[in-house]
């Protein structure tokens, strides 16, 4: 009894979701290949209509590259494409390169325009999504553009009030009193006071 309330709760607690193995969790895959065209197989080639030949690669790189001959190169006999590689250190790495584009260039050379190769497919990919990159780069362009606009629009602009001309402006000097429009209980006031003036006159 004492060894069993020894033991910590949580691993008396059942096996939940989160706490399920992970061998026996189900597999999701993240990566989508939604709207992409799948390319066809690569075209294979023959070893005996490939000549092969290793060289000492060049450019930066260290002794490893200029020292070495790990660059490749592959000539294609039938029609006469050779494929240089030093892409890597490698030279293992930089013959599976220069084979597999060595394959695309001579199936680009014998289909032609005929039918859509490898490196059509992946230059027509590479064209449009430089074209929505640009497209959408123009768009936000433009956005920031209007945008710009309205603020400069309602930075410049003033209060909506009462536009006087110089005829108004003429009129109210003429009527008023020290440019100020004289109304019509001012002047019965006035009168008014005139007409008390008068009698205190009179009465003296």
């Amino acid at each position: 009894m004492s060894q069993l309330r020894s033991i910590p709760r949580a691993l008396k607690l059942p096996l939940t979701k989160l706490q399920t193995p992970l061998q026996h969790r189900p597999f999701t895959q993240t990566h989508s290949t939604h709207g992409k065209k799948p390319l066809p197989p690569r075209l294979k080639l023959d070893d005996s209509d490939l000549s092969v030949a290793y060289l000492k690669g060049t450019g930066p790189g260290g002794q490893k590259i200029n020292k070495t001959n790990s660059a490749v190169q592959i000539s294609h006999k039938p029609t006469g494409i050779v494929i240089k590689c030093q892409a890597t250190r490698s030279q293992s790495q930089n013959h599976k390169i220069a084979r597999s584009l060595l394959a695309d260039r001579v199936e680009a050379h014998l289909k032609g325009d005929q039918s859509p190769s490898r490196v059509s497919i992946k230059a027509e990919a590479a064209r449009k999504k430089k074209a929505s990159k640009v497209k959408k780069a123009r768009r936000k362009y433009w956005g920031l553009e209007g945008e710009s606009a309205e603020l400069e629009g309602e930075e410049g602009g003033g209060d909506d009030g009462e536009v006087l001309d110089a005829d108004s402006l003429a009129g109210e000097s003429e009527d008023g009193v020290g440019g100020r429009r004289v109304e019509e209980g001012e002047v019965q006031e006035v009168e008014s006071r005139k007409g008390l003036k008068d009698t205190k006159d009179e009465s003296v």
